[in-house]
């Protein structure tokens, strides 16, 4: 018997080595493109709304608010209800200063480039933008009146699906850290001026999608193909509870 740091082995399990998997385990792989290309388009639609802001201000917090963008782009019921659908979509690359794009790209290239190289692209991107999606119903379900604009219900929805996936390939969410940065950060979103429903809802979209994904094929049999759909069919729902509750003049 040979003396190991768990007890006594055999001669031949001490020479074994046992695969530890963490987080940092999935961020390796294949170059996380679209976390980068998403990066670079949120980049290049702030440095729009600067060069067309109107007025004075900071860069850093509210100038970016008054670019034409925001007024063709950002969500709100009313502007949902006048049939611009596309604001579901086209508020989630606003932001309104330079801060505010700051910390959501942050968050973004750390959950990119964890999640995508495990998930691989085409699933990554349907992530993204099913809770893209369902961040936008959720800030107007919490949100009346004003606008919304900002990636931070995507972002969410990424912390939501690493959650579900980290669990799925045998790692403690809560050990690796994630399930503080999840609950700290939805603490935070409480604060005024937060869009909180974009927060919840992205982080359940895309976990639900996350989960459809991995743990469905597992409890009933279906083609590879199905939990793709039935992830993307999250994204659908969204866009059709987000027109119902913009018509709902509530």
């Amino acid at each position: 018997m040979t003396p190991t740091p768990v007890g006594m082995r055999c001669p031949e399990c001490s020479r074994q080595r046992t695969r530890v998997t963490t987080a940092q385990t999935f961020a390796r792989g294949a170059t996380p493109v679209v976390t980068y290309a998403l990066i670079a388009i949120n980049v290049v639609v702030e440095a729009i709304q600067l060069a067309t802001a109107k007025g004075s201000g900071s860069v850093f917090s509210g100038v970016a608010s008054n670019s034409s963008l925001v007024t063709d782009g950002a969500l709100s019921r009313a502007t949902v209800a006048d049939g611009d659908w596309w604001r579901l979509v086209t508020s989630g690359f606003l932001h309104a200063g330079l801060l505010h794009l700051f910390f959501n790209m942050f968050l973004l290239w750390i959950l990119g480039t964890m999640l995508e190289p495990a998930v691989g692209r085409l699933r990554f991107a349907l992530i993204y933008f099913v809770s893209l999606l369902a961040g936008s119903f959720g800030a107007l379900v919490a949100q009346p009146h004003g606008l919304s604009l900002g990636a931070s219900g995507a972002v969410f929805g990424l912390a939501g699906a690493a959650f579900v996936v980290l669990r799925h390939r045998g790692v403690d969410p809560m050990q690796s850290g994630l399930g503080f940065f999840i609950l700290f950060n939805l603490l935070l979103s409480f604060r005024p001026g937060i869009s909180v429903g974009a927060h919840i809802g992205g982080l359940l979209g895309g976990a639900l999608a996350a989960w459809l994904m991995y743990y469905a094929p597992e409890r009933m049999r279906m083609p590879s193909v199905v939990p793709t759909l039935l992830s993307a069919a999250v994204g659908v729902l969204a866009i059709a509870g987000s027109i119902a509750v913009a018509g709902s003049g509530a």
